[in-house]
């Protein structure tokens, strides 16, 4: 079984899947694909990819500075893109060998990209994290140290959910109703 886990910046995801990998009793693995994302711009090829695409500043004492490529990628919808041609294929490949690799547990990805991917299709359940701005706002300025501006350009370029898609749609007035549906399941 693969649980999808969706939702816009701060909204709990990690939280979330964390919680119902606690419930599942070691039959369920979480598979955190934001980190992934951080991992694979350590790749070499990856950071000589940005640095031809986005310019050799980004490139810190031999790091991407997320921070100087956020700031690009947010903003604009075509730069973005342009960063996912770079690492996605990186990110595609390690996503389905975790896949393979734990196929006797219930796997759960989070990541509020998932609705784009092959991986999406995959889900046996999609729970989509509605929570709102002002709540999620918060909680990313405090977890990743950022300002409201920064946030709001992020917000800008977050991704449009249909709810339609989705099992269950979690917020903060029905997340223990749903929760306790999730845990039954696993």
């Amino acid at each position: 079984m693969i649980i999808g886990i969706c939702g816009n910046s701060g909204c709990g995801k990690s939280t979330f899947a964390d919680e119902l990998v606690k419930f599942s009793n070691g039959r369920a693995i979480r598979y955190d694909i934001d980190t992934l994302g951080h991992d694979i711009l350590l790749l070499d090829s990856v950071k000589k990819d940005i640095s031809n695409e986005f310019g050799e500043e980004l490139i810190v004492n031999g790091y991407v500075d997320r921070k100087k490529l956020s700031k690009i990628v947010f903003n604009n919808t075509k730069e973005m893109d342009k960063l996912t041609e770079i690492t996605w294929k990186h990110m595609e490949l390690e996503i389905d060998n975790f896949i393979k690799t734990n196929k006797d547990k219930i796997i759960i990805l989070d990541w509020l990209l998932l609705p784009k991917t092959k991986f999406f299709d995959m889900c046996d359940i999609k729970i989509l994290l509605d929570i709102p701005y002002e709540v999620r706002m918060n909680r990313a300025m405090l977890r990743d140290h950022i300002t409201e501006e920064e946030f709001a350009l992020r917000e800008k370029a977050a991704y449009k959910y249909n709810k339609k898609d989705f099992t269950y749609v979690v917020n903060i007035n029905n997340y223990l109703e749903i929760e306790k549906k999730v845990k039954n399941i696993i």
